[in-house]
C-alpha cells in the first residue's frame, strides 16, 4: 500500500513538500507516446460531508480502450489552502491507485506539476510518492503567464514562472479550442508530456484519462452520498 502523510498543519505540509521537491527527476523522458497503459486520476468532492471520491481509470494507449478502473471514498482530511491542494487529495488518489492490478507507465493528473506556486503540484507529488512517471494537464491557467498559442492542433506556447522559468506549456488540442495547460510531474520530458496529451486527445480537448476518471469519480461520489 502506498501511503502519504497527513500533515497537521500548514506549516508541516510546506516542510513536506519541501522535502519531497528534492526527489523529482526531471531527467527522463518518460515512456513513448501511444504505447503502454496510461493512467488518469481525478477527484469530486461534497463538501457539505466532507466526502472526497478519487478514481484512476487505466488506457491502452494504443487503442484508448479501457483496460481497468477503480474508485476510492474518504474524507477529507486537510483544510484547503492554495499551493497545498495535494494533502486533501493524494490519500484517496493513492487508494484508487493502489486497488489497480495494472500497473500503469504513466500517470495523467488533472492539475499541475511543476507549474505550481510551489513549484510541486499533485503530478510531481504523486509522481515521486509512487515513483510512476506522471504529468498534469489542468483544465485552467495558474499562477504563470503565456503567450496566446497558435489556433492550430499541436501549437504550444510556454507557461512562465514569474522568474521567468519555463514551467509549462500552454497547448492545442484541437482546432480553435481553448488550450490545455500540460506540465511535467516526475521523471517524464515537457516534450514528451505534451506528446502524450494530443496522443490521448484525438477527438477532444481533454485527454480522455481525464474525461474518464472525471465521470467515474463524479458517479462514485453520487453512489456514496447515495448510500452514506
Amino acid at each position: 500500500m502506498t501511503t502519504s502523510k497527513t500533515p497537521a498543519d500548514e506549516t508541516e505540509a510546506r516542510a513536506i513538500q519541501d522535502e519531497l521537491r528534492r526527489g523529482v527527476v526531471l531527467d527522463e523522458p518518460g515512456p513513448p507516446p501511444g504505447a503502454g497503459l496510461v493512467a488518469g486520476v481525478d477527484v469530486a468532492y461534497d463538501d457539505e460531508r466532507d466526502l472526497v471520491a478519487a478514481a484512476a481509470v487505466v488506457l491502452d494507449a494504443a487503442t484508448l480502450e479501457v483496460v481497468e478502473e477503480r474508485t476510492a471514498v474518504g474524507r477529507v482530511s486537510f483544510p484547503y489552502v492554495p499551493g497545498l491542494l495535494a494533502f486533501r487529495e493524494l490519500p484517496t488518489v493513492l487508494a484508487a491507485l493502489d486497488a489497480l492490478t495494472v500497473p500503469p507507465d504513466l500517470v495523467v493528473c488533472d492539475g499541475y506539476g511543476l507549474a505550481h506556486p510551489r513549484g510541486f503540484g499533485l503530478a510531481c507529488h504523486l509522481g515521486v510518492v509512487t515513483g510512476l512517471p506522471s504529468i498534469g494537464v489542468a483544465k485552467n491557467p495558474f499562477t504563470f503567464t503565456y503567450e496566446e498559442p497558435g489556433a492550430r492542433r499541436g501549437d504550444a506556447a510556454p507557461l512562465l514562472a514569474t522568474d521567468g522559468a519555463v514551467v509549462g506549456r500552454a497547448l492545442r488540442t484541437q482546432d480553435g479550442v481553448k488550450p490545455v495547460y500540460v506540465s511535467v510531474g516526475h521523471r517524464v520530458s515537457l516534450d514528451n508530456a505534451c506528446a502524450h496529451t494530443l496522443a490521448l486527445s484525438p477527438r477532444y480537448r481533454l485527454p480522455e484519462t481525464t474525461r474518464r476518471a472525471d465521470s467515474l469519480c463524479r458517479r462514485a461520489l453520487r453512489e456514496a452520498t447515495r448510500t452514506g
